[in-house]
């Protein structure tokens, strides 16, 4: 009988099920066995990350059981553990727990992390937004933030609390400046007796000359507009000198400004996960300066066919001389291209090549309010946020979630409620 294929796959993020879930409709369990391999025990749905922080949906909306995707698929083996070291002559991964797994293909897809260019003691001060503990904290700290301010009798100690400075106006950064501004000027509005929610002050701050960057001017300038109406302010041109727990200090045209504050988000960058340093250092592959792996056209790591990297954590060039976004459809795109390569070296058939299909991008600002970009055309307003909805609730895993958010988002938008205000207790805040 003939041995099956042994393919291993590190991270179990957009790139790494998708690949998963193509490859096993692709061959037989007779063919291929498949060992996915992540730290969580589930997939997350990190587009909607800001959201949990701010109340909106629940931890377990956005988050499926990795053994419940793959639940029916014998072929498929789930584990829950951390990656050690990656040996690519033996062909084998040290797993935390001491266990060492062979492979014939190896596929890295563990994704990103923060990146907090050379400041590694604000990670503790200024909490970025990647993981469901990321949302969890950042939700606890916002909430205990108003909780503070109506304990407190001190005026200036009250306005430190009701202040929340965003740092970075990416997509993340502007999606979470406008639901913390939403949250306090309209869902908390009347439910405190010592405080007004709705005089807090939601900062924005951003390096460059304005919002969402990487989206056409005439959407960046919507942007901005519906940022001032809903009361973001918005600090353009201004960079980040320091951070500690109880101040923002930014240099806007050569001056130095302070923002007393206690809650800073950071969504400013990001740089491959650290597994990408793990496996250079095991073959020699290249990485840009965010830690990312350079791979070939195929996505192969150089000199070594065996080896494979998609989605976050690799540096793959587009057509305009730029890379590929970390986005999912870019994740979705590899892992598929992928999962047709690997089996056309199984079955020795010719390889495909890659070609990434960009069918545009998207952002949330707040409350009907969006921006589409289509490459064909551009949308903003209302008909750009009920897109961004939709093909949201799309890329949803689990159609059980798919039909929890609908209800959920509906109700929000009917009655400004955030039923999911929970602060969790089991750790102190950070």
């Amino acid at each position: 009988m003939k041995t099956p294929h042994k393919l291993v796959i590190i991270g179990g993020g957009f790139a790494g099920t998708a690949v998963t879930r193509a490859i096993d409709c692709n061959l037989a369990s007779t063919e291929i066995q498949t060992v996915l391999i992540d730290r969580k025990n589930h997939h997350l749905f990190q587009p909607l990350l800001y959201q949990v922080a701010t109340g909106g949906l629940s931890p377990a909306n956005i988050a499926t059981p990795l053994r419940s995707i793959f639940r029916s698929k014998k072929s498929v083996k789930v584990v829950m553990a951390q990656v050690k070291e990656i040996d690519p002559t033996e062909k084998t991964i040290l797993l935390d727990h001491g266990e060492k797994v062979h492979f014939d293909t190896l596929v890295l897809a563990a994704g990103a992390t923060h990146h907090y260019f050379n400041h590694p003691e604000w990670e503790s001060l200024a909490l970025g937004l990647k993981t469901i503990e990321d949302a969890t904290s950042i939700r606890r700290k916002i909430l205990s933030a108003f909780e503070e301010a109506e304990r407190s009798n001190d005026l200036e100690t009250q306005k430190k609390m009701l202040t929340f400075v965003v740092i970075g106006a990416g997509p993340t950064g502007v999606e979470m400046a406008g639901a913390i501004a939403e949250l306090a000027h309209k869902t908390l509005r009347g439910e405190f007796r010592n405080i007004q929610p709705e005089t807090a002050r939601i900062i924005l701050i951003e390096g460059s000359n304005r919002p969402l960057g990487g989206f056409k001017e005439v959407l960046s300038a919507y942007a901005a507009k519906t940022l001032q109406s809903i009361k973001v302010e918005l600090h353009l041109n201004s960079l980040v000198e320091d951070i500690t727990s109880e101040q923002v200090v930014y240099k806007f045209e050569n001056q130095l400004f302070t923002i007393p504050t206690r809650t800073i988000i950071w969504a400013a960058g990001v740089k491959a996960n650290p597994l990408a340093n793990c496996l250079a250092k095991s073959t020699g592959v290249a990485l840009d300066r965010a830690g990312r792996i350079m791979v070939l056209p195929n996505l192969e790591i150089p000199n070594h066919p065996s080896i494979f990297a998609l989605g976050d954590i690799v540096h793959y060039p587009n057509a305009d001389g730029g890379i590929l976004p970390g986005i999912a459809p870019v994740a979705i795109q590899q892992a598929q291209f992928l999962a047709k390569l690997i089996k056309a070296r199984i079955n020795q058939t010719p390889e495909p090549s890659f070609t990434y299909y960009d069918k545009g991008s998207m952002a949330t600002i707040g409350r009907s309010a969006a921006v589409a970009d289509l490459g064909w055309t551009t949308l903003s307003g209302f008909f750009a946020w009920m897109a961004w909805l939709l093909i949201h609730l799309l890329f949803i895993i689990q159609f059980q979630n798919k039909i929890l958010i609908m209800f959920q988002w509906a109700w929000n938008y009917l009655t400004f409620n955030r039923s999911a205000r929970i602060i969790m207790q089991n750790e102190p805040n950070p």
